[in-house]
């Protein structure tokens, strides 16, 4: 899940240090769905002076008074930057299978790109934008907003403290509810690809990219070499193409595995969490919330922790040099993911039997019975749906994809 900016903006990041400098010149493509958010925290970043929206492209005209009466309006990326010279920060915030044109056209230019989650729809897209980035110079900010929590670091020194004991595992824990009109909402929703274009719009992938990418960050994989294994095992409750009931297993190159059990078919929408399994306790992360849970023989604690705005990381990036939160690179791991998804077998859809529909019309939404105790069998045993037995579960060996090649494209 995608954190708004003005809740990152209330739970503490970094404050506009340096800002003396003149004002970012910014355009962001797609100004709908997710870039809604961007455009209220811009507005934020404008009135402390960090930025001038300058310009914004989407084919659906935005929405009155949402943009800048001082801002230009394009349809697309291509007149945007045809009529908009001089930009310091183009921000993509546009459907899935556009991120791989609109970013490698972005990088063309002399600003640095910040590129909404997932990166790209496949591992060969995203090899070939880190050597775009790479050849260009640019920097390039990946939207994990979950990553810029503080909670991370304490995460760090947390294990390296030994509080919980030896880090046996760690798991991702997501139970969200998602109606049909979920999937009306746009002609790529749920979709593994259109026209013969990746999309890969599943669970996994997009709505709960976030649960999947934090483990990654906790367990330390971040590029392509920090991963030897994925393991998917992908099913469907509802008549789209993608999965929304999955588990995903990886293994690091270390040997510590994570597991993420996720659902769009819950009975209702908890905050997801990430979980450390150790030797001698857990620790609990809703990092939505940036809400860090520990317990241990000596008891529980719990606090909550701050956050950096992406955008202002990467602004601090350019202007002073700061390291950037989420790189492209450091997405190798979750591409990794990705990947293994878009190549495995479609989905397995769940038997009616095993399903029941609350709501009604288009607000209707399907509930896996008993998916809440599947997913923490799943993630307590760092076991498949198929190898805890799920009565609906396939008994195959779920597919897998190692990790790839060396040779991967850098970025700055």
């Amino acid at each position: 899940m995608a954190t708004s900016p003005s809740a990152a903006s209330q739970s503490g990041h970094h404050g506009h240090a340096g800002h003396s400098a003149p004002a970012a010149r910014v355009a962001l493509v797609g100004v709908h769905g997710f870039g809604t958010h961007h455009l209220g925290n811009l507005e934020r970043l404008q009135a402390a002076g960090v930025v001038e929206l300058v310009a914004v492209a989407d084919p659906q005209p935005p929405a009155p008074g949402s943009v800048p009466d001082t801002a230009a309006v394009f349809p697309g990326l291509t007149e945007l930057l045809a009529g908009t010279p001089d930009l310091d920060v183009i921000i993509v915030a546009t459907p899935i299978q556009t991120h791989a044109p609109l970013g490698l056209a972005a990088l063309a230019t002399t600003a640095d790109l910040y590129l909404e989650k997932p990166p790209v729809a496949s591992l060969a897209d995203f090899n070939t934008l880190c050597n775009a980035a790479q050849a260009s110079g640019r920097s390039v900010q990946i939207g994990f907003q979950s990553l810029g929590s503080h909670a991370l670091a304490a995460l760090e020194e947390l294990v390296a403290s030994g509080a919980i004991g030896t880090l046996e595992g760690i798991s991702a824990t997501g139970r969200w509810v998602r109606d049909r009109a979920y999937y009306k909402r746009s002609r790529w929703a749920g979709k593994r690809s259109i026209d013969g274009i990746d999309v890969v719009d599943g669970v996994a992938t997009n709505p709960l990219a976030h649960a999947v990418a934090t483990a990654l960050r906790i367990a330390g994989a971040r590029t392509t070499a920090d991963v030897a294994s994925v393991e998917t095992d992908l099913y469907r409750a509802n008549d789209i193409e993608s999965d929304d009931t999955s588990v995903i297993r990886v293994r690091t190159a270390t040997g510590l595995p994570i597991t993420c059990a996720l659902t769009l078919c819950a009975s209702e929408s908890v905050e997801p969490y990430v979980t450390l399994h150790g030797s001698a306790g857990t620790a609990v992360f809703h990092y939505t919330e940036d809400r860090l849970t520990v317990t241990t023989a000596a008891g529980e604690t719990e606090q909550v922790f701050g956050r950096d705005d992406l955008t202002e990381n990467l602004l601090a990036h350019r202007r002073e040099g700061r390291e950037l939160i989420s790189p492209i690179t450091d997405s190798g791991a979750f591409m990794l993911v990705l990947e293994a998804i878009r190549t495995a077998p479609a989905p397995t859809p769940i038997g009616r039997q095993y399903l029941r529909w609350e709501g009604d019309g288009d607000a209707a939404h399907a509930v896996v019975i008993g998916i809440e105790g599947a997913l923490e069998r799943a993630t307590r045993e760092h076991a498949t749906f198929s190898e805890i037995g799920l009565p609906w579960a396939v008994s195959a060996v779920p597919a897998s994809a190692l990790r790839a090649p060396a040779g991967q494209g850098t970025a700055s």
